[in-house]
């Protein structure tokens, strides 16, 4: 994605790849900028079972995964079901997570009806399925948010960052010596929960710098792999 904000040139490039220019505000208008959900092969595999069974069934199932958002799991509720429809718990409890799963990604990046669609479109469900289960999203992801905000700690985050660099230029005692040069940092963080700002001082040299940069920037490509998003999602 390209800009240039003088002559307001933006190049922005679809989920088809095909690349617009729009030369003014008004061309943004036509482009809707779309998100969806990709679902990885074990919750799409787990969610096919719903393809085999009644819509009342799948209402039920769509409560369940409600109760499992708000309180977790329940395994009673695994067996009573399948009991019920004659399979194995672990059927029923892998259902129950995948659309958990659907329902809080989707519910977290607050995506409408037609995104919401679109994330179904890999598991090639009847129309009459996806649109009860975009009808229980729409329903509940105002709750799921509510809950999602009550289940993730109010961390400090970023605000701001000021910095300075200090070199002594001259010294007399250290004629001829290098005089390592000097980064003073204020680091300004905001409370997730009260919203109250806080300064931080920091001092550090260009070498300790450039090693915390190194360890974020693999920290950040750690976070990105399949392993880590696997664990993320166990964990949600």
């Amino acid at each position: 994605m390209t800009h240039q904000f003088q002559n307001f040139y933006l190049f922005v490039t679809d989920l088809d790849n095909t690349t617009f220019l729009c030369t003014s505000s008004s061309d943004l208008i036509s482009i809707h900028i779309k998100m969806i959900i990709v679902l990885d092969s074990h919750h799409t595999e787990d969610l096919q079972f719903l393809k085999t069974v009644e819509n009342d069934v799948i209402r039920e199932f769509c409560n369940i995964s409600l109760e499992f958002i708000r309180k977790g799991d329940n395994k009673k509720l695994y067996i009573a079901a399948s009991k019920k429809l004659n399979v194995s718990p672990d059927v029923i409890e892998n259902v129950v997570k995948g659309l958990s799963h659907l329902f809080v990604e989707c519910s977290r990046f607050m995506l409408n009806d037609a995104d919401f669609k679109d994330s179904l479109s890999i598991l090639k469900f009847e129309n009459e399925l996806v649109d009860l289960l975009k009808e229980v999203y729409l329903e509940q992801r105002n709750e799921i948010r509510i809950i999602l905000q009550e289940l993730y700690p109010h961390f400090d985050h970023y605000s701001n960052l000021e910095w300075r660099l200090d070199v002594q230029v001259a010294n007399r005692s250290l004629r001829g010596q290098t005089i390592n040069p000097i980064y003073l940092l204020k680091l300004t963080t905001q409370s997730g929960g009260t919203q109250e700002k806080k300064e931080h001082i920091l001092q550090t040299d260009p070498n300790n710098l450039k090693h915390l940069c190194n360890e974020l920037e693999a920290a950040l490509m750690e976070i990105r792999s399949n392993d880590c998003r696997r664990i993320m999602r166990n964990i949600k």
